[in-house]
């Protein structure tokens, strides 16, 4: 029987096979050589990052306590409340692009930090 590209032979196997072993150990060493994420270069960068984390988590709270309380009719109680909150996610942020947990794909330490 003759391989095409539904039924492929042994020896295309084995060429595939190669090609996805090489391809995980390039990506095992990336991982590891990539252990830890770097902050940026410029530290005038992260304190920007830094900024606009912190007011957009203040100003997104605070709208929607305001829109909330609009359509509720709940005045000033929502508002208050989501200013808190966005106040808190903002300062979260800001913790996370410091630390810059924020840089990496998930917030996982790798199992090498342990």
């Amino acid at each position: 029987m003759t391989a095409d590209k539904y039924h492929p032979d042994s020896g295309q196997l084995d060429e595939l096979d190669a090609k996805i072993s090489s391809a995980r150990k390039e990506i095992a060493e990336g991982v590891k050589s990539s252990a830890k994420p770097e902050l940026p270069k410029s530290l005038v960068g992260l304190a920007m990052r830094a900024g606009v984390e912190l007011v957009a988590g203040v100003a997104v709270g605070a709208g929607v306590g305001y829109g909330l309380d609009l359509w509720l009719g709940s005045s000033p109680w929502l508002l208050i409340v989501c200013f808190i909150v966005g106040a808190a996610a903002g300062m979260l942020n800001v913790y996370r692009a410091i630390n810059g947990l924020g840089m990496a794909v998930g917030y996982k330490k790798s199992l090498d930090d342990n």
